[in-house]
């Protein structure tokens, strides 16, 4: 039995409600509200709900915006920010931190890998000889 909801194959060990979180769009908060919603027991494990109960909650979860719609949506909107030079589309667009938080330390998941200084004086500085012509 496979559980496919909103295009997504949901993993049929886990609770519903856990098992919900696996859309991009849906976390706990909003799955506990699509599971009281359709009356299903959110401690119920995936395999073991009707086939009446997963049509249910593929209606419900058609009325919201989830997966390739959230995200198109999503990339529009920093899209926007980008074009407008705002600083937060500036901070998008050098793959820096947005929203405030400090970048002398602690910026490794945005800024990516460290990258050593004497790589990026050699990448920038001219070959050698080309200099010496």
């Amino acid at each position: 039995m496979v559980a496919r909801i909103a295009g997504v194959i949901i993993p049929i060990q886990k609770h519903i409600l856990v098992g919900l979180t696996a859309i991009y769009g849906i976390g706990r908060k909003r799955a506990r509200k699509i599971c009281q919603s359709v009356r299903v027991d959110s401690g119920k494990k995936v395999k073991d709900l009707t086939e009446a109960e997963l049509e249910n909650l593929r209606s419900e979860i058609n009325k919201i915006r989830v997966e390739g719609d959230l995200r198109r949506e999503v990339a529009m909107n920093i899209k926007r920010l980008v074009e407008l030079g705002t600083y937060r589309g500036l901070r998008h667009k050098r793959g820096l931190p947005v929203r405030g938080q400090r970048t002398r330390t602690n910026a490794r998941t945005r800024k990516g890998k460290r990258k050593s200084i004497i790589k990026m004086a050699v990448a920038a500085s001219p070959t050698t000889k080309e200099a010496s012509k």
